[in-house]
């Protein structure tokens, strides 16, 4: 399937600066409507490979699942893996006025700057799974050097959610179409996994809040001690999360209206990601909460698109699991992990490349002279 969002209308960066409120979201209603379902035929022609290797049935079981999975979002029951990425968002947010982080806000350029040297957590996962770090401003607040660090920021960080919208409407889809854009031109270079990462102190906020709304559960149930909160600040932290969800009073029919007024942009652009790579029939690893909240998003937008999600590992944010059994996925490593960045979906890598090197090697009872049996 081809995109005219992403090879005519809006390839360029000019294109989606300069676009008109109503462009934007046709572009997206068209990007959501593209999704399609996975191929079914595909997947059971993997199982049916993997029926036939020296094991018993299902005996690898969440590789199968995996190796099933990506069959179906590629539409080959020989699917191949080409070159992978963690797409990096970056942004701040307004409620850190608050005092809902542990961290000054200023960490997320300074981190920004680290991941462009591969010299922080992500950058070395990354490497150790074979894959790039691709990192994009969406909405940090300061200035970064060179200036083209900027080119795709929507707006120098969200507002205060405590006592207003994160961002408009507009500036939510264009944060969206933005990250949309950049998984189309990451899959237009070749790669074909992708990952989910982001840095933005304060972010676990704003997730928090969405994943509340999308999933219906209390602000307590969800909210966890993000960058190291004591007890009393938790409590603050939730208290503040009640006031946004109060004020702004968010739908969770309308994800764009939810994404506006308790989101964040570098979210807002891994729910364009998420939505892209679908569209593209591209598997993409989600991450921690915030993918997760982002993940969530993507799904209200495209119910289709939560097929294409392959989940990696438990968050300590409590409001992790709880998203994840909305999308309808189990978390597959448990390392108690809260760092971020992509971290733990950067763990995924090899897991994925391990499913399908059981389909592409494992050798068959035929081949190998083995007795079936009867398993």
């Amino acid at each position: 399937m081809t995109s005219e969002l992403n090879t005519n209308k809006f390839h360029g960066l000019e294109a989606l600066k300069n676009a008109s409120p109503e462009a934007l979201e046709a572009a997206l209603k068209e990007l959501a409507g593209g999704i399609d379902a996975l191929d079914q035929n595909a997947a059971a022609g993997m199982q049916q490979r993997l029926d036939s290797k020296i094991k018993p049935l299902r005996s690898l079981g969440v590789l199968e699942d995996i190796a099933q999975q990506i069959a179906g979002i590629m539409r080959t029951p020989n699917p191949k893996l080409n070159k992978k990425a963690v797409l990096l968002m970056a942004g701040d947010h307004g409620v850190v006025v608050e005092g809902v982080s542990a961290a000054p806000q200023e960490i997320t350029a300074q981190m920004f700057y680290s991941y462009l040297r591969g010299e922080a957590g992500i950058n070395v996962l990354a490497r150790h799974g074979g894959a790039e770090v691709i990192c994009t401003d969406i909405g940090i607040v300061s200035p970064l050097d060179p200036p083209e660090l900027m080119a795709n920021r929507v707006k120098n960080g969200t507002d205060n959610i405590a006592h207003g919208p994160a961002m408009t409407r507009e500036e939510a889809i264009r944060a969206i179409l933005t990250g949309a854009r950049i998984a189309s031109e990451a899959i237009d270079s070749g790669i074909n996994l992708l990952a989910t990462g982001e840095v933005g102190i304060g972010n676990t906020t704003p997730s928090a809040a969405l994943i509340s709304v999308f999933t219906g559960h209390s602000v307590e149930e969800v909210t966890g001690r993000g960058t190291g909160l004591k007890d009393d600040a938790l409590k603050h932290k939730e208290s503040i999360i009640r006031q946004a969800i109060e004020v702004n009073q968010p739908d969770p029919a309308d994800p764009i209206g939810v994404l506006s007024k308790v989101g964040g942009l570098e979210i807002a652009a891994l729910t364009g990601a998420i939505l892209e790579a679908a569209y593209r029939h591209v598997p993409i690893i989600l991450d921690g909460i915030i993918s997760t909240a982002a993940a969530l998003a993507a799904a209200q937008i495209a119910p289709l698109a939560a097929a294409y999600m392959i989940s990696s590992h438990n968050s300590e944010e409590k409001g992790h699991e709880i998203g994840l059994k909305q999308l309808g996925i189990n978390f597959r490593l448990d390392f108690h992990m809260r760092l971020g960045e992509g971290t733990g979906a950067a763990l995924m890598f090899p897991m994925v490349e391990a499913a399908l090197k059981i389909a592409d090697e494992m050798a068959t009872f035929n081949a190998a002279g083995v007795t079936t049996g009867d398993f």
